[in-house]
This record gives structure tokens, C-alpha cells and sequence, in this order.
């Protein structure tokens, strides 16, 4: 199981003290950072201005909103940074929801499993660069084809050759038929909830995928990166007060995140068994009782979402996690010496 260093993406702010965390990954054997976005900082110029002082290290994104930019110009960007990088791009991409779709980008959500096969599809076509490339839509439809369209719109091929005709496209998904197109046609999947108590859930749903007529990969070659947040502490008291820290987190993304009814993360929760807690949180947060629905988030259920204690502790968290299928852990780490600590400790 490999290490990536999730950066994320920026507060009100642009973060300090970001390059002192991907040399200390390089350095100390991380696989790759990874960059997201959702509706300020985009996730490509981070990692192209930070991973310029790299040479090892995969740079992610996790993950792209397709609704952002057209499949072709996403294509654009991962063709571009993988030349600069010398072949070490991962396209981490999702579909966000409808707040931010329809809200931010102005753009319909409806149909995002089909949107997704479409933006695949089209990204893959530019890469290869075997023929100009055409989509039938109706999502993408390439040349344009609308009522307003001029009709001089003609089929194109990537000007620039890519360095590689197949980088790996990794998809953030979160419902069953969403996870078993992720098996489908994608080369990775980048599940925000996965856990060693949950892990079950999600094998049907990526065994269907897998078992479709033309699936790209099996389960041996299909990489799973799942987001944690692993600390090692040296106390009960340390242990116990960055468990209450993530408990803000946990009860943000089940109660805060996306409409009453329709929010994407909270379903999750549903599936993993928590309904009753996630109506109740989702209740005071929408309430503005934040404290409140935070206070009612389980210790219990923070420590199987992260690794958090001493450093045999997290040794053997981390085993866990990867004989369920993980193939990296994606860490937010604060400090250069979080990130060496974790690296030593997990080498």
C-alpha cells in the first residue's frame, strides 16, 4: 500500500508552508500528492506550480468537477502536465453535486452517470490521438451540434502529441452504480468514505463493474485511494483531542454537505448504517446548531474512518485498511515532520 498526500484545496486563503510538505513526501517516499477543488482554487495550477520541485512523486488530482471544463479541455490540462512532469499525472475526476453544478457552473446535473461515460470517453480519445475526435452526446456531443451551432465545427486531433496515450483516469464515486462504472472504465477509484468497516459494502458494487463486457481492469490491477487522516500521538489526551477535531469534519460532510435531500456524502453514512445519526446531524446543522451535531458524531465512528494513535497503533490500523483492497492512503498531514513520522512508521 502506497502513500499520497492529499493537499486538498484552499480556505479563504492560499496555505503556508505547502512546499515544505511535498519535499518532505518526495523525500521521504510518499507515492504522489494529490490537489482538489470545489469552488475557489482550482486543482491543476497547485499541482503544477508545487509538483514543479518533484521528480518522483505522481501528482493527482482529487478530484477535477467535470461540470468545470469540457471533457477536451480537461484532456488539455492532463496532456500538458504530464509532459512537464515526465509522464506522472493522475486524472482524478467526479461529478460533484448538484449545488455546486448548477450553482457555480451553471450547468445541468441530470444524467451524471452518462455525463461521466462521456467525459471518459472523449479525455481518452484526445490522449490516444488515433483520430480526430467525435462524440455522439448528447451530453458532449462533438462536433457541436445544437440549433445555434454555426456548423462549421469539424473534428480535431490534439495539435500536441502526449507523452503518454493512456494516463491513468481515476473516478471519485460514492453510490453503487456510480462505484460499478467506476470498475467499469476507469483505472482507479477515489472513495471519500472507505473503511475497513465499510469496505464490505462496496465489493458487490465494484465486482459488477468489473464482471461488465469490456471492462478496462480486474481487481488485481484496479487501484483503490482512499482518504484518511492517519496521526500518530504519543498520549490519550493528545489522542482524544484530535479525535474531536475530526469530529467536525464527519458531521460537516454528513450533515452540511449538499441539499436536505440531496446530499450525496450523507447517503453514505446511510449505506454504512449510521440513518438515524445522519438525520440527526443533517437536523442541527442545517439548523445552524453546529456544536450541537457535531458533539453527537461517535468516537467510534472517527476511528474507523481514520488512524489515530501511537505509532504501533497506527501500524496495525494501516494493515487493515490494506487487506480490504487499498492500494493508497491519502493523507492530509499540517507539518513536514507529520509527514516523515508517518512515513517512518508505515515503511
Amino acid at each position: 500500500m502506497k502513500l499520497g498526500l492529499q493537499l486538498g484545496y484552499w480556505g479563504a486563503q492560499p496555505p503556508s508552508g505547502v512546499a515544505e510538505l511535498v519535499a518532505a513526501a518526495e523525500a521521504s517516499g510518499f507515492d504522489a500528492i494529490f490537489t482538489a477543488e470545489a469552488w475557489g482554487s482550482d486543482a491543476f495550477t497547485p499541482l503544477a506550480w508545487w509538483g514543479r520541485e518533484t521528480s518522483r512523486v505522481r501528482l493527482g488530482t482529487s478530484i477535477v468537477q467535470m461540470s468545470g471544463r469540457s471533457p477536451a479541455s480537461i484532456a488539455m490540462h492532463a496532456l500538458t502536465l504530464d509532459h512537464l512532469s515526465g509522464g506522472r499525472v493522475v486524472l482524478g475526476m467526479g461529478v460533484s453535486g448538484p449545488q455546486v453544478v448548477e450553482g457555480w457552473y451553471g450547468a445541468p446535473f441530470a444524467k451524471p452517470l452518462a455525463r461521466t461515460r462521456e467525459v471518459v470517453d472523449i479525455i481518452r480519445q484526445v490522449l490516444a490521438r488515433e483520430a480526430p475526435v467525435t462524440s455522439a452526446g448528447p451530453h458532449h456531443p462533438l462536433p457541436y451540434s445544437g440549433a445555434d451551432a454555426t456548423g462549421l465545427g469539424k473534428p480535431l486531433k490534439s495539435i500536441v502529441h502526449p507523452l503518454r496515450a493512456d494516463v491513468p483516469i481515476w473516478l471519485g464515486a460514492e453510490g453503487p452504480k456510480n462505484v460499478a462504472l467506476t470498475a467499469e472504465i476507469a483505472d482507479g477509484w477515489i472513495p471519500i468514505f472507505y473503511t475497513p468497516g465499510s469496505a464490505a459494502m462496496y465489493q458487490p458494487w465494484l465486482d459488477e463493474g468489473f464482471a461488465r463486457p469490456g471492462a478496462r481492469r480486474t481487481r488485481a490491477d484496479f487501484e483503490i485511494a482512499a482518504t484518511c487522516h492517519v496521526q500518530v500521538t504519543t498520549s490519550a489526551a493528545e489522542r482524544a483531542a484530535v479525535v474531536d477535531t475530526m469530529k467536525g469534519v464527519v458531521s460537516l460532510y454528513m450533515g452540511g454537505m449538499g441539499a436536505k435531500d440531496a446530499n450525496f456524502h450523507k447517503q453514505v453514512f446511510e449505506r454504512m448504517g449510521h440513518q438515524a445519526l445522519s438525520d440527526e446531524v443533517q437536523r442541527l446543522y442545517l439548523e445552524g446548531r453546529k456544536a450541537d451535531a457535531t458533539a453527537l458524531i461517535p468516537d467510534e465512528l472517527v476511528h474507523d474512518m481514520h488512524i489515530i494513535g501511537d505509532a504501533g497503533y497506527v501500524k496495525e490500523r494501516a494493515a487493515e485498511w490494506e487487506t480490504t483492497g487499498v492500494t493508497t492512503l491519502l493523507l492530509s498531514c499540517r507539518t513536514a515532520d507529520e509527514v516523515a513520522k508517518i512515513a517512518e512508521v508505515l515503511a
